[in-house]
């Protein structure tokens, strides 16, 4: 029927519809192998909507057939179907690729597969950088797309990616064209695959840090710096970085960081917000905090100068949460305080922040940004959880009686993310309490001990301390 090009509205899609549900279930998938000529002939067809189901009918048939006399990997190469989904992907409309794509991504999760995918000869037709070489501009960006879905299914088959030298595809193609659009499509396809766990290592091998440094150090083009930090950021944050990149590669990128951040290099809003959160992002890792702090100058002062700057409200909140990262927000406990160069360091551009403002004390700026927006209170409640494990802050928290009446106070925020950010902040000021004995048996602070251990005992949620449900009476409504 699907073959026939009848006029009945709406055939073609109802018979699509029923049946991508039975191939969907391990019974419908038991049939597929009977009707794999059919499946040829749907990957070849002019309906995109037919072509779809063929592409899905493969995933289903890679999912579902628990046949062991029947190798799924063996049928697709005996029907010749791998180059069709090939075909698919280049020449199909968005969802045509998106399920060709998903369908050979399931491919790669047998060795067998691995094997149509990854030839042994690097002449093969169908090998993925032969077919980048040859197709346009929108199939490159395709097989770009789908060797980051490649690259996630696992360990393995990034190995596999690796060694076949399909990750300098990304940087050839960015070199190799004037479009911009193509470009920025490669550049978030970088950004996806600096997300990927287990591919840090692989990434690592190859130039792409010293690539995103170049882009960021001699484009012309503002968009593809901001996303060629982003990318950086992302990548310097993984935990395993530093045991395959040399540092001299990072600081390298942290210097052209750290230019676009001086006022006279750029006046882009957006870019410095991208710079900020990816000096924040690098930041995250105590290797990473200890170099934007030990730079000379520090990259951390742009950090720290655009976090208490009220003049731009994107600008101060990215700087905020990058300030809270290099802190030790969000590292584990043990790796929240860095070497004493770096711990000086922080130390000092926190006084010099202050000393360049009215508020003249580090405690005197977290109180101005205590008093703002809920977005940059909860980065600020972020700022001071990380501080506070220090003790000359610790000290200046106990200095102003604001800040503590702030992140003690349950009825402060409104919203669950900002009640649990004061509340974390609240439970690290108590914690450093307790861990400086110094502070803990001065008679002066007693009251501050106590108040601090009520609002830790209350929770985050509860607004008042005796808080009831209270039931509602009101008249029915009747019609």
């Amino acid at each position: 029927v699907l073959q026939t090009k009848g006029n009945v509205p709406g055939l073609e899609n109802t018979l699509v519809a029923c049946l991508e549900r039975i191939f969907n279930t391990k019974y419908g998938a038991a049939l597929i192998p009977q009707f794999m000529p059919f499946v040829q002939v749907g990957l070849k067809a002019d309906s995109q909507i037919v072509r779809s189901l063929a592409c899905k009918t493969v995933t289903c048939l890679l999912e579902h057939l628990d046949d062991n006399t029947v190798s799924p990997a063996r049928l697709i190469v005996d029907c010749d179907v791998y180059p069709l989904l090939l075909d698919c992907l280049l020449n199909g409309n968005e969802q045509v690729a998106a399920a060709s794509m998903d369908a050979i991504k399931k491919l790669a999760g047998s060795p067998e597969g691995m094997d149509i995918i990854f030839p042994a000869n690097n002449n093969e037709a169908t090998h993925l950088g032969n077919i980048a070489a040859r197709c346009s501009s929108l199939g490159k960006v395709r097989v770009l797309a789908l060797i980051v879905k490649l690259f996630s299914v696992s360990n393995l088959v990034a190995s596999a990616i690796y060694n076949s030298n399909l990750l300098n595809l990304f940087e050839a193609e960015i070199n190799n064209t004037s479009d911009t659009l193509v470009t920025l499509s490669v550049l978030e396809l970088l950004y996806e695959l600096a997300e990927i766990q287990h591919g840090t290592e692989f990434l690592s091998r190859t130039t792409l840090l010293h690539f995103l440094g170049s882009i960021i150090s001699t484009s012309t083009e503002s968009i593809f710096r901001s996303r060629a930090m982003m990318i950086s950021g992302r990548l310097l944050s993984k935990e395993n970085i530093y045991m395959f990149v040399d540092e001299s590669s990072i600081k390298a990128v942290i210097s052209a960081i750290d230019k676009i951040l001086e006022p006279s290099e750029s006046q882009d809003t957006d870019e410095s917000e991208s710079a900020l959160e990816a000096l924040g992002q690098i930041g995250s890792l105590i290797q990473g905090a200890v170099l934007l702090l030990s730079s000379s100058p520090p990259a951390a002062r742009h950090v720290i100068d655009a976090a208490f700057d009220r003049q731009g409200h994107g600008k101060q909140l990215s700087a905020l949460h990058a300030l809270g990262n290099i802190a030790g927000e969000s590292r584990p406990e043990n790796k929240i305080i860095l070497n004493e160069v770096a711990e000086d360091s922080l130390r000092r551009l926190m006084y010099g922040a202050a000393s360049k403002s009215s508020k003249l004390t580090p405690s005197g700026l977290l109180v101005s940004v205590l008093h703002q927006d809920s977005e940059i209170r909860l980065a600020g409640y972020r700022v001071i959880t990380g501080l506070v494990a220090r003790l000359w802050f610790l000290m200046e928290i106990c200095s102003r009686q604001e800040i503590l009446n702030i992140v003690t106070d349950a009825s402060t925020e409104t919203t669950k993310i900002g009640m649990e950010a004061r509340y974390k902040c609240c439970q690290s000021i108590h914690k450093a309490f307790l861990s400086s004995s110094k502070l803990i048996n001065d008679p002066a602070l007693a009251g501050i001990v106590a108040k601090l251990q009520e609002a830790v005992r209350r929770g985050p949620y509860l607004g008042g301390k005796n808080a009831e449900a209270q039931p509602v009476v009101k008249t029915a409504e009747r019609f």
